[in-house]
């Protein structure tokens, strides 16, 4: 009798090429299904947030403007300031300081405006002349004749213009009533901001409560701690190039040091622009050489912005790479205008928090260790605050299930 153990053991037959190719091909169509049900949800998402937009963009407005005002507010709270005390007096000395700002560059607009006129002008002028000259040589007729054919075009347009300020003026009343809406709302964003994201968690409940408080409240360290930087960064890049303004003499320089400010907010595009308005500006007020010292300034301070203050200040707000930016500042102009570039770069901040977390979870449950956390400092803004919310858990979400 043969010993069992001696027994090859029993062969297990290999599956066919067919049978391989059939598995890798229901594998893929079912991703590539997958992939375009996710497409079709995001499809879905944006056409809300379009047919939504006037009444999302007060919300994300005040969200922002919020985490600018929330360090002082919270600091009087803790000083037995009422919370409606606290957030109405910040938001008085906020508009205050804007309208300061206005009533100083205003003045400078209608003083230089009609000096800067003439100077254009003038520049006009010379740019005919030059074109007259070599290498160019062109005739008065080929002038005279591109200018008849740009003053026939804007004649054959006259309606499409005056359609374009009946829609102006419609665009203006719908700018004070977002600007009036988004008043209301940091207001109230600031009073009972500490209660919402406790009541979520306990609406939603256990285990998702946990996961949505905790994405939450990364995303406002996020948003926070980059608006908070890009404010410090732009301040330091509107002072340094408005006193080379003012050393230059360059008309409007209180309105250039105001426009290098706010388009600090607009990463990349916006420091572009503004220099580009600067440049331009000295270029027909003061002459080349001003125009080049100038460029010269902004280039040094884009510089030290970009390889000093940026890497160090935002280092432990957001983590994105340049290129991302880029994109989110191109996507978000194209789809949204002006404010879609505003808000690019924190929307994509918000995304990557969500997408770092979903990855901490994936790792979790996969037995790996974790990827750090975001290092956004906690500054116990509205999203958070359990002593804010009395009768309520209040507890901290732990992100687990």
């Amino acid at each position: 009798m043969t010993d069992s153990a001696d027994s090859p053991p029993p062969s297990v037959s290999a599956p066919t090429r067919t049978q391989v190719f059939l598995r890798g091909l229901r594998s893929t169509s079912i991703v590539g299904l997958q992939f375009v049900l996710v497409v079709a949800a995001l499809w879905v998402v944006m056409w809300v947030v379009g047919r939504f937009w006037v009444a999302l963009l007060p919300v994300l407005l005040a969200i922002i403007v919020c985490t600018l005002l929330w360090p002082s507010v919270r600091w009087l709270r803790s000083h037995r300031v009422p919370p409606a005390g606290a957030s109405l007096l910040m938001m008085l000395i906020a508009v205050g300081l804007l309208a300061g700002v206005i009533g100083l560059i205003v003045p400078s607009i209608v003083d230089q405006s009609p000096e800067l006129a003439d100077r254009t002008v003038r520049g006009v002028h010379k740019l005919q002349e030059w074109v007259q000259g070599p290498p160019l040589n062109l005739g008065d007729e080929q002038i005279d004749g591109l200018v008849s054919a740009i003053t026939n075009k804007v004649q054959s347009s006259a309606s499409t213009i005056a359609a374009g300020v009946f829609s102006g003026i419609g665009a203006a009343t719908s700018v004070l009533i977002t600007l009036f809406t988004t008043l209301i709302l940091v207001f109230f964003f600031l009073k009972d901001g500490p209660r919402f994201v406790p009541w979520l968690q306990r609406t939603v409940g256990h285990p998702a409560g946990g996961h949505v408080a905790e994405v939450l409240q990364r995303m406002w360290n996020s948003l926070g701690g980059f608006i908070r930087t890009q404010a410090i960064v732009s301040f330091v890049d509107a002072s340094l190039i408005g006193a080379g303004l003012f050393i230059l003499q360059v008309p409007l320089a209180w309105v250039l040091i105001v426009i290098t400010f706010l388009g600090g907010f607009i990463p990349i595009v916006g420091a572009f622009v503004a220099g580009a308005l600067a440049v331009l500006i000295a270029l027909v007020s003061n002459g080349l050489t001003s125009a080049l010292i100038v460029l010269a300034i902004i280039i040094a301070v884009q510089q030290l912005e970009g390889n000093v203050l940026q890497p160090w200040l935002q280092s432990k707000s957001m983590d994105l790479h340049a290129t991302i930016v880029l994109l989110a500042v191109t996507v978000g102009g194209s789809l949204f205008g002006i404010i879609g570039a505003f808000l690019a770069v924190p929307a994509a901040a918000t995304i990557a928090v969500v997408l770092r977390y979903i990855n901490e979870q994936i790792a979790i449950r996969a037995g790996e260790k974790p990827p750090p956390k975001d290092e956004a400092t906690d500054d116990g803004g509205p999203g958070v605050g359990a002593a804010d919310d009395p009768g309520g858990t209040g507890e901290a979400a732990t992100g687990t299930a």
